[in-house]
């Protein structure tokens, strides 16, 4: 009894990727009266000696990530562990093994198949700072291969990643020319489709069919709603294709962003005053003239407005501010009383298909609140400002549907824009 309240507070860490072994030598050490850590990888090992500073780490040498030797290299070059007791547990007998492991920095040598009996005191042998023997020149030889081994699989993994990052630069590239070339086929069919049941509205019998009959008004109302937020979408698609490839081709000219803003919340009206938010929109605030290619602005600021609209509550309030600085740049914002956004998402939120919400609890609403969309918005948009030579980020204490912290998107653009990006070639712009 009294040997196992000696080591009762001892922690041992046992790195092992084989479950057999993991679970075998885990009882024999809890029987002993350790406390076991397993880990099944050796940088999940690592991070769980960093966290938790084990008094002894037994680690099997072949495991799927880094081998034991390379662990204890890593271990030992941090002073914490320096004196830590690292103990090989393996299947390979071979002196060569022994004396590479040695020459990395274990304190010793464990041969499988286990003395599991033996175990206990074994550990404890290495506890009190004992250490398997090897002479100096066995050392120092098996010290140079140990290294050599080292730089040999260094350089496999660094081919490994080279091909791995050229097969996901030209899966990066099929992606885009995908997603590009599927909105464009997507778009002249729909063209068509809106084109046809523009022609059905006007017909004087189809008129007159919705005049007198209600039901056949929704329906129709319907359809052609459905068909504009497919026009919507496949417009998101486009911008972002450009953005991906850097495409975005600027039409400046004089811009009045008050003006732009003005139109944009009149299109939300009907939203703002069904949900009852509160607008602070100073339109003195906003410079009446700058460069700017005022339709992609429009839809950038289309985006973070509808964006605000979405994740404020019911009564919220979204204020609007703007001013000058330097008499070069225009510095402004769109700040919420809404549910905030996560510290871990505010720079991803940026990126393309990022969504905040669970897909799926997805809804295609543009204003309802927390409704959503197919995550281009905000891509489009950071876009659209960088093309400008501007940049935008995002400000929150956190997401919280309680508390409602809000958060604040802040742009910061030149009065006199000139386009930045450098295009892969000189095409025309769509119609948004």
């Amino acid at each position: 009894m009294s040997a196992r309240r000696e080591v009762a507070q001892r922690t041992i860490l046992y790195i092992e990727d084989d479950p057999a072994s993991r679970t075998l030598v885990e009882r024999a050490l809890r029987f002993a009266g350790y406390r076991v850590l397993m880990a099944e990888r050796g940088l999940e090992g690592i991070d769980l000696a960093r966290r938790e500073s084990p008094d002894l780490i037994l680690t099997d040498i072949n495991l799927p990530d880094l081998n034991g030797r390379e662990i204890t290299t890593m271990l030992r070059s941090e002073p914490r562990f320096s004196r830590t007791p690292i103990v090989a547990l393996t299947a390979h007998a071979m002196r060569d093994m022994r004396d590479m492991a040695l020459a990395a920095g274990v304190n010793g040598y464990l041969t499988k198949p286990l003395d599991i009996e033996a175990l206990p005191g074994q550990i404890e042998y290495y506890l009190r700072g004992a250490q398997d023997p090897i002479d100096e020149s066995t050392r120092r030889e098996a010290a140079t291969r140990h290294t050599q081994e080292v730089v040999l699989r260094l350089e496999a993994r660094i081919r490994e990643l080279e091909a791995l990052a050229n097969d996901l630069r030209r899966l990066d590239k099929m992606k885009d020319s995908f997603i590009s070339l599927t909105a464009h086929e997507l778009r002249t069919p729909l063209t068509l489709v809106y084109g046809y049941s523009r022609l059905m509205e006007e017909n004087a019998h189809i008129r007159a069919l919705m005049a007198a009959d209600e039901g056949a008004r929704q329906l129709f109302e319907g359809m052609h709603g459905a068909i504009e937020r497919m026009q919507t979408i496949i417009n998101e698609i486009l911008i972002a294709s450009r953005v991906m490839t850097n495409r975005i081709d600027l039409t400046l000219g004089p811009t009045n962003f008050g003006e732009i803003i003005a139109r944009v919340l009149y299109s939300f009206s009907d939203a703002i005053e069904q949900r009852q938010l509160k607008i602070r929109f100073n339109r003195a605030e906003w410079p009446e003239r700058m460069m700017a290619d005022w339709e992609l602005m429009e839809l950038a600021l289309r985006h973070l407005i509808s964006n605000a609209i979405k994740f404020t509550p019911d009564g919220g309030r979204i204020i609007f501010t703007a001013r000058i600085e330097n008499g070069e740049t225009l510095r402004f914002s769109i700040r919420d009383t809404g549910i905030g956004i996560d510290r871990d998402e505010l720079r991803t939120i940026f990126e393309r298909f990022h969504t905040a919400e669970d897909a799926q609890l997805h809804s295609t609403s543009k204003t309802a609140f927390r409704g959503g969309g197919i995550g281009l918005g905000l891509a489009v948009v950071k876009g659209i400002i960088e093309a400008h030579g501007g940049y935008i980020w995002a400000e929150s204490k956190g997401c919280d549907p309680q508390r409602m912290p809000g958060s604040e998107f802040i742009i910061i653009m030149p009065l006199a824009a000139r386009s930045v990006l450098n295009h892969a070639a000189s095409t025309p712009r769509e119609d948004l």
